[in-house]
């Protein structure tokens, strides 16, 4: 929620659903945050909590069908994602708002060249010529880092590593300046000395871009060392929201304390054994109706079984939705 400070995103009461076989699967249901110029948000949530579809809905990158947004606003630059038609979206979608995609080498196509893929964003949102496009390319090429850019333009993904395909990811999504860059898990396919690299890179170049980042992410170890503020997701829900510190000082949520247990600690021994959290996520087969996490809980009770909490501010900048306390260990007041 906002602390009144100026925003570049902001979104309100968003809502999307699957149509299936099964019938209708509510998979983000009435999320609102907002997002400041410059700032890191971290999106923390288990594989289904809903973060990358709520990412997506944003800014229209859902097959419709079977997704179908039934509801909300995204407000960017003055503009409403949700009522403006395809191709002022497309306009914005890669120029003013950048997406990295978790995969580079299924986001990459496999039969054009680094330079051609860096290149058309470039030409088409940008209105370069070809010697321009092709000089800009190589600049973003050195930008994350990759060495002998003007030579890479040339090669073929499949010719780069794991790591250097995410470097041309980033360098894609950076291409048109955005405002805005969603990074869905842009770490999760690498080994943890390149994950420390891309963490690294995408440091330096929102210090040197003074970017807004949305990274989506299920390890709450990577969000630490980089975000701001934190978004915890669950059943399509945001349960918690807090500056970083707060959150990791002061977690008021019991899956946020459950995924922070899952943190394996540098400082462990032999006989520690990582936590998991029991149970499986809901399937959002009905509009929540009751804590999502109840099942799952230790904590719940009879009020968790028959009502879903909304959002309630504890702290400046930290809210959560959930009717436990801990720092009683008791439900809060009604």
């Amino acid at each position: 929620m906002s602390d009144g400070a100026a925003t570049v995103l902001d979104v309100k009461d968003l809502r999307t659903v699957f149509q299936t076989g099964q019938g209708e699967i509510h998979a983000v249901n009435s999320v609102s945050f907002d997002l400041k110029p410059g700032e890191l948000l971290g999106v923390v949530g288990e594989s289904g909590s809903g973060k990358s579809v709520t990412m997506m809905s944003l800014i229209g990158l859902l097959p419709s069908p079977p997704a179908d947004i039934q509801g909300g606003h995204v407000n960017f630059d003055g503009l409403d994602l949700l009522n403006i038609d395809e191709d002022d979206l497309r306009a914005i979608r890669g120029a003013r708002i950048g997406f990295i995609f978790q995969d580079p080498m299924t986001s990459l196509n496999p039969v054009f060249t680094i330079g051609f893929q860096l290149m058309e964003p470039l030409r088409m949102h940008m209105g370069l010529s070809k010697a321009a496009a092709r000089k800009r390319a190589a600049e973003l090429l050195d930008l994350v880092g990759i060495a002998d850019p003007h030579k890479r333009l040339s090669d073929y993904p499949h010719q780069f590593s794991g790591g250097m395909r995410q470097r041309v990811m980033i360098a894609i999504a950076l291409a048109c300046d955005p405002k805005v860059l969603i990074a869905d898990e842009p770490t999760t396919a690498l080994d943890v000395t390149i994950q420390a690299q891309i963490i690294d890179l995408m440091k330096d170049l929102r210090r040197k871009l003074d970017m807004a980042i949305v990274w989506i992410t299920h390890d709450l170890g990577v969000i630490a060392g980089i975000a701001d503020r934190v978004i915890v997701m669950y059943g399509g829900q945001i349960v918690e929201h807090a500056p970083v510190e707060e959150l990791f000082a002061n977690p008021q949520h019991p899956y946020t304390r459950a995924l922070l247990q899952t943190v394996p600690s540098i400082r462990g021994g032999r006989s520690d054994r990582l936590r998991v959290i029991d149970g499986q996520p809901p399937i959002l087969l009905e509009a929540p109706s009751q804590c999502s996490f109840q099942a799952r809980c230790s904590h719940a009770f009879d009020r968790c079984r028959r009502h879903d909490p909304a959002r309630l501010t504890i702290s400046p900048g930290h809210d959560v939705a959930c009717f436990w306390d801990p720092a009683t260990g008791e439900p809060r007041d009604e």
